[in-house]
């Protein structure tokens, strides 16, 4: 299991993008943090805001289209995307996880009839 983080400016676009990700079956999970406080250096400032953290928890086999979703919904112009491997993951959370998250189609070479 992988275990990715982004951050939004709002509590809706953390909603908005956790349920999109949830209602494609992209991630088993997603969790929501905040407000939280971030200090960052933008375009030579720096920066302190008020964001909202949201952590996927994700198969491996889901990573790039969940990568592609995040990152072509996200409101910020560079949004924060940080991907770890779980080093243990319960078998029973593992299994729920299996159980709800949809995979790529399978594609065949044959047309169908």
């Amino acid at each position: 299991m992988l275990l990715c983080w982004t951050t939004v400016a709002t509590r809706d676009d953390a909603d908005r993008l956790a349920s999109d990700v949830i209602t494609r079956g992209l991630a088993a999970c997603v969790q929501i943090d905040g407000p939280i406080t971030s200090h960052y250096r933008w375009q030579g400032q720096v920066e302190r805001a008020e964001e909202f953290r949201l952590c996927f928890k994700v198969l491996p086999a889901l990573l790039a289209p969940l990568e592609a979703h995040v990152l072509s919904h996200h409101p910020y112009a560079t949004p924060e995307w940080i991907v770890v491997s779980a080093e243990r993951v319960a078998e029973k959370y593992l299994s729920w996880a299996k159980a709800n998250s949809t995979f790529p189609p399978f594609h065949t070479s044959q047309p169908s009839l």
